[in-house]
């Protein structure tokens, strides 16, 4: 039997799948008010980056709900545009509460756990200080180099001229992967507990990486070896890299001042761990071949520039692939995500079979 061209796939996801990303985030609020506490400093968003960045997810999923809607309307049209009976009957049957509640609350916690993390990581040099790893893991891959460092290998073999300005690009790439990830699973996902999966993995990454941050503080080969990368020209990664030192200093100068935060911590890649997971995730639902071959490319991409910038040493890459898996793995846990059933849909509709 063939679907007709235009059902509507049920949008209920299972409760547990819909309590899964709150979940995760009222516990990485709760430990973050804790560890804060601990510090002596309260929770904050400095320079409202938890919050823009919502407004920007939010922004971008209603856009794309808009086209969602605008596009199945038009399929049930027989007339140019779509009409208004098809329009009110695709609100109702794909964007109705069952849909729309399970989504916001997702979006919404994801960014909940994203400030959570922001205040942990901002803490971790007054919970742990003067303690930090960067001789330890520079030994360590330098040993597995003979004696070089991977960020000086990559300089002499790529260049320090247009390599720089490319990568610097790609490590960019994460701010807009993850609203744009995030959105597209959340709005385009046949059946909103794919969806709900992935946020919920996301929400995971945070926390996971937040934790990883305290057992190896570290700042990485940049901070730790500056000259290794001062013929480096000025890009946008640079001017960041500059721009969290003078943060980090302030914030040691003075924790209790207001905005006050420092971002820099090296074990593990938060950069790396995000991109697994998406990659990871094309793989466990089984999405084109050309969606994988991307999102890969944009990992290897990623991996080298936190390298080539002195971002991160090989181990903290290697870390974040690790809560790549982790995430994942906890995400089908606490969602029950049923990957065969996925799999069999996306099959399903790619073959125009039901």
């Amino acid at each position: 039997m063939f679907r007709s061209r235009h059902v509507v796939m049920s949008p209920s996801a299972p409760r547990r799948a819909v309590y899964a990303a709150p979940l995760v985030a009222l516990v990485a609020l709760g430990v973050a008010v804790i560890v804060t506490s601990i510090a002596g400093v309260p929770l904050r968003d400095p320079d409202g980056v938890a919050g823009s960045r919502l407004l920007v997810a939010l922004g971008l999923v209603g856009a794309l709900v808009a086209l969602d809607v605008g596009f199945r309307a038009a399929r049930r049209s027989s007339g140019r545009w779509p009409t208004s009976a098809a329009v009110n009957a695709v609100l109702h049957e794909r964007w109705n509460r069952d849909r729309v509640v399970p989504l916001c609350a997702a979006l919404f916690a994801f960014f909940v756990t994203y400030f959570a993390y922001r205040n942990l990581k901002s803490v971790v040099p007054l919970i742990r200080p003067g303690e930090l790893f960067d001789s330890e893991l520079n030994r360590l891959e330098t040993g597995l180099f003979g004696g070089e460092q991977p960020a000086s290998m990559l300089h002499e073999l790529l260049g320090t001229g247009a390599a720089a300005h490319l990568l610097s690009s790609a490590y960019l790439l994460l701010f807009m992967f993850i609203p744009v990830t995030l959105a597209v699973s959340l709005v385009f996902s046949s059946r909103l507990d794919a969806g709900l999966f992935y946020a919920t993995a996301l929400s995971l990454n945070w926390i996971v990486g937040a934790a990883s941050y305290f057992v190896l503080p570290s700042l990485g080969p940049f901070q730790a070896d500056p000259v290794a990368f001062a013929s480096l020209p000025s890009t946008a990664v640079s001017d960041l890299q500059a721009w969290l030192v003078d943060e980090r200093a302030a914030f040691l100068r003075d924790p209790s001042a207001p905005g006050a935060a420092q971002s820099i911590g090296a074990f593990a890649s938060l950069h790396v761990s995000i991109f697994v997971t998406g990659a990871l995730t094309a793989h466990l639902l089984g999405l084109p071949r050309a969606v994988k071959v991307t999102l890969w490319a944009m990992t290897a991409l990623t991996v080298l520039s936190t390298i080539y910038f002195g971002w991160h040493y090989i181990l903290d890459d290697l870390g974040g692939a690790v809560i790549a898996v982790m995430a994942l793995a906890l995400s089908r846990a606490l969602t029950g995500f049923d990957l065969e059933a996925a799999r069999e849909r996306i099959s399903t509709l790619s073959t125009g079979r039901a």
